[in-house]
């Protein structure tokens, strides 16, 4: 066979040669030591908590050593396509504060290793096909679907692995006569590679290859024996062949993706082995699980909205308590690094691959929530309100106009509590906080829990009667409370709780069952931050009318 005569065949509108490509995407001229991540989503419609998983890392691999951290979008399989996908992915990845190097854009590219869209990179990749072609190394494949279901129906009749090899490699042996003779009939062909392990062998003397994982140590496994697609029969290479060429002319060096591709690891070797290119280091990180009634398993697109990051931009989560959550799961001594580092930045925690688990990574939701809680409260209160400000213009626009024009009084109200020793940590993400004070908007406003079981319906009108007479906006805290204590005790309420404990059948209950009633004329809530510091952010004219709505 005259395999350079079959590559013109194939591909006779290829004129650049491998060399050209060597020349167009030289070596980075980067620190030694410096790593090349990259981030290759496919534009499905769904971006998931993995996909932010790994971009992490890749952002912390490449940032922490100097390098450089690239977009790249994997869209060669059109069949999947989403209209709206690539935006949806850079918007989110952009909210989580994931910053790339260079790459894709919505509008085209940055950086000089582009296109960045493997849509666009058809003839460097057909190049190489047409190399390996040259080479002996690959060859047209003429099965049709029909031919092809035949074969896996034989295969899987016989309990033999299902695929095209050996024997079933028909068109291995095809003439270039015959395959001329197929290509002027206009019969369809893919391009398939001729892989050198036999299928044939008995177990014993089958090749192992090795590689070294840079999370899980030397992985051994059989080498690939199939010959597997490379080109589609439209012209557009398989993920496999892509990303190969892709990984080694943007000149990557740390692959990080999830264990679901080991099983393709073989593949990925031998192709690196025939196109002569060094293989750069892969990461397999653990997949994603969750505690589900005692057991572990797998997060579900189907069963878990937590998967989708929209359900994270939805219900409100600062990126920063996020990405503090996912360095808890990504790295074993970030917790411990964290004690010792209160205030620190994240980007000062040295990330290791080495300390990532192998095994499957568990995610729980409330521990994000409590993480969240600890974020929040180092937040700065303008801060927060500009980001419960863009969530509501994203999320909640009905709610935006309590917060446009109104950031000096939101801020107040974020900032309660958040002050001394032992502040309050009751902010979790954007919707839950707009729930926790909601009762300071009119129009939200309601009456959720009851007054205390010690406190009679008559007693309840005295005591806030007694308030709104005595009422003055001026006190400071301490003369407000004492007025307060003073109607408790003319009532035939204990000055202290422990006094109404020591004796309860001398009181009808204790003042703090009296500053309840007023709490919950206030703010609808038997539970609430002081209740001094919410009068003076009310102001005095809505304080006394909501005290005086219930005064009937």
């Amino acid at each position: 066979m005259d395999y350079n005569k079959l590559a013109e065949l194939l591909f006779p509108h290829i004129d650049k040669t491998p060399e050209d490509y060597e020349a167009m995407f030289p070596q980075r001229n980067l620190p030694e030591g410096a790593m090349v991540t990259r981030l290759g989503p496919s534009p499905t419609g769904f971006i998931h908590l993995g996909n932010l998983y790994g971009a992490f890392v890749d952002e912390r691999l490449a940032h922490q050593s100097g390098g450089t951290f690239f977009l790249r979008i994997e869209d060669t399989d059109d069949k999947r396509y989403v209209e709206g996908a690539v935006e949806a992915i850079i918007s989110s990845l952009k909210f989580f504060d994931i910053n790339f190097d260079e790459g894709a854009l919505l509008d085209g590219d940055m950086g000089e290793y582009g296109p960045y869209y493997q849509s666009k990179r058809g003839e460097i990749y057909q190049c190489f096909v047409k190399k390996l072609v040259s080479e002996g190394l690959a060859y047209p494949c003429f099965l049709t679907e029909e031919e092809l279901a035949a074969i896996r129906e034989d295969q899987e009749a016989n309990k033999e692995t299902t695929g095209i090899y050996g024997k079933y490699a028909v068109s291995r042996n095809l003439t270039i006569e015959e395959i001329e003779a197929n290509i002027a009939a206009g019969k369809p062909y893919v391009v398939r590679l001729k892989s050198t392990g036999n299928h044939d062998l008995p177990s014993e003397e089958i090749r192992y290859i090795k590689v070294q994982d840079a999370i899980r140590g030397e992985l051994s496994m059989p080498e690939n024996n199939q010959d597997v697609i490379i080109l589609k029969a439209t012209g557009i290479p398989t993920y496999h062949f892509a990303h190969v060429i892709d990984d080694y002319f943007m000149r990557t060096t740390h692959v990080v993706r999830g264990e679901e591709w080991l099983m393709s690891l073989p593949i990925h070797v031998e192709l690196f082995e025939k196109l002569g290119f060094e293989m750069p280091t892969y990461c397999h990180t653990a997949v994603l699980m969750k505690l589900d009634e005692g057991n572990k398993r797998k997060l579900s697109k189907r069963k878990d909205p937590e998967l989708s990051l929209d359900y994270y931009r939805q219900e409100g989560y600062h990126p920063q308590a996020v990405k503090e959550y996912l360095l808890t799961i990504l790295n074993s001594n970030f917790e411990e690094w964290r004690i010792d580092n209160p205030d620190a930045p994240i980007d000062d925690f040295k990330f290791t691959t080495e300390k990532m688990s192998s095994g499957g990574a568990l995610f729980d939701l409330n521990k994000l929530n409590d993480i969240s809680k600890d974020v929040l409260v180092k937040i700065p209160a303008a801060e927060l309100t500009k980001f419960m400000t863009e969530w509501a213009r994203e999320f909640a626009p009905e709610k935006l106009s309590l917060f446009e024009g109104h950031e000096e009084y939101i801020e107040k109200i974020l900032d309660l509590g958040r002050d001394g020793n032992k502040p309050r940590k009751d902010l979790v993400y954007a919707k839950q906080i707009f729930e926790f004070i909601s009762y300071f908007f009119d129009d939200y406003f309601k009456i959720e829990d009851t007054i205390p079981e010690n406190v009679s319906d008559e007693d309840a009108v005295a005591i806030l009667t007694k308030y709104l007479e005595t009422y003055n906006h001026s006190d400071d805290q301490s003369q407000w409370f004492d007025k307060v204590r003073e109607i408790g005790t003319e009532m035939g309420y204990a000055a202290k709780p422990k006094d109404f404990k020591k004796h309860p059948e001398d009181y009808k209950g204790h003042v703090g069952h009296v500053s309840t009633v007023i709490r919950i004329a206030l703010m609808g809530r038997s539970q609430s931050p002081d209740i001094w510091e919410i009068q003076q952010i009310l102001g005095e004219e809505r304080t006394r009318e909501r005290i005086g709505a219930l005064i009937v």
